[in-house]
């Protein structure tokens, strides 16, 4: 009979506050998760193997993930970019009698001296060379649509063709079209500054930072879409190119001499310019150029990180962006968010390539233990809350659960026979 209880035959076990202290380790798996349900990888529930109860801790253990981000993309707002052509090119100022210069001319003084191009480049990661290339030809490709749209126009409206002093011809359109198009942008990367530099063999040109045409009609009809032109960094494609928030205006060669042509000295751009990048057409006549440095160096990277988060186990606060408004300008405090992410990944390289890592102290601490962990709501993403967009690329990541078992109180006799021993 127990003495525990007097009415019972079976013995209550005192609780011994003894625990053994197990650890054990869950491999999640992007792939693993309900697709049809969450098709984003970037934000899903899963179910763990089992019930792992008696939880003192889980902490991220390692992971593996692919870079094949997108530095510029629709959804980050920087992949557009503005400017403004204030001094176009007047082959008459020059002695040039050239048809086709003459409605290219008339082209851009009808669109407006204070009117906005606007270029959107590709989606994607770039290096140096590679956006600089692009620029050249989205601001190329920007003032040829302009110019095409106005000559055909005004071949189609006979009355309006007739108000132009050299009125546009199916010829003059062939061979605008033929010699490919609007032409005297170039923009080149200085390896040795680290800087862009945007130029025109023949138009004066404004980067209009001041723009609020960052903020694209087409997407002001997306609810996911989140403004970011009042944050002080990455407010759009001009910041990661080095600009400023304030227009800057190209201007020519400095000095008595306007055309003296600005000059890489440390090497060719192209194949024999001897590094002369910026070189006026002979067709032009001797017309200045016009160009501008970027104030700051170049950043294609993208972010250096991204957040973890796991529903109940995040344990890491975050500030947030410094935003201009009426609390920020009567107050000193800062904002942030408490417990906002699980763990912090570094993006330790750039596309396209697969990084793997461990060894961060990233961990939950639970006391009391908790009581049972089965689900995990997952989500990735960067400071600024937009989800990291690993496309159709799978990942993998690995918890430690600490957990602590409690273990029965009992006594063990230990018979060892003498023969063992000789």
């Amino acid at each position: 009979m127990s003495r525990f209880n007097v009415s019972s035959s079976h013995p209550l076990i005192p609780n011994s506050q003894q625990y053994l202290y197990d650890q054990k380790y869950v491999s999640i798996h992007s792939e693993d998760r309900d697709i049809i349900k969450y098709p984003s990888s970037s934000q899903f529930d899963i179910e763990l193997p089992q019930d792992y109860c008696s939880v003192q801790a889980v902490k991220l253990k390692s992971w593996t993930f692919p870079a094949n981000y997108n530095t510029f993309s629709f959804l980050q707002a920087n992949i557009s970019m503005t400017f403004k052509i204030i001094k176009p090119y007047n082959p008459g100022d020059y002695c040039i009698n050239n048809p086709l210069l003459y409605v290219m001319m008339e082209a851009m003084y009808t669109y407006g001296y204070d009117t906005n191009y606007i270029i959107i480049i590709s989606e994607g990661f770039y290096n140096p060379l590679q956006i600089a290339a692009e620029l050249t030809n989205r601001f190329n490709a920007a003032v040829t649509n302009v110019i095409n749209l106005f000559m055909a126009e005004y071949l189609n409206d006979p009355t309006l063709n007739a108000t132009l002093s050299i009125p546009v011809t199916q010829e003059i359109i062939d061979e605008f079209n033929a010699s490919g198009g609007y032409d005297q942008f170039v923009i080149v990367y200085n390896e040795v500054g680290q800087k862009l530099w945007f130029g025109n063999k023949s138009s004066q040109f404004i980067i209009s930072n001041d723009s609020d045409l960052y903020k694209l009609p087409l997407l002001s009809n997306i609810q996911c879409f989140q403004t970011v032109f009042p944050y002080f960094a990455n407010w759009g494609l001009p910041a990661y190119l080095g600009f400023l928030r304030c227009p800057i205006t190209a201007t020519p060669p400095p000095g008595p001499n306007p055309n003296i042509l600005p000059r890489f000295y440390y090497g060719e751009i192209n194949c024999g310019d001897n590094g002369y990048w910026l070189v006026p057409d002979a067709s032009y006549g001797q017309c200045p150029v016009y160009y501008l440095e970027c104030p700051s160096k170049v950043n294609l990277m993208g972010n250096a990180y991204f957040y973890m988060e796991i529903a109940g186990l995040n344990n890491m606060d975050e500030t947030i962006p410094f935003i201009a408004n009426d609390y920020t300008a009567h107050t000193n405090n800062t904002s942030g968010v408490v417990n906002s992410a699980f763990a912090k990944i570094a993006i330790t390289t750039t596309p396209i390539a697969q990084w793997y890592d461990s060894g961060v102290d990233s961990y939950k601490y639970f006391n009391p233990p908790a009581e049972r962990i089965r689900k995990l709501s997952i989500t990735l993403r960067y400071h600024n809350g937009q989800l990291v967009d690993f496309g159709l690329f799978d990942y993998s990541f690995t918890l430690e659960i600490s957990m602590l078992k409690p273990q029965n109180k009992f006594n063990l006799d230990l018979y060892t026979p003498n023969i063992i021993y000789g």
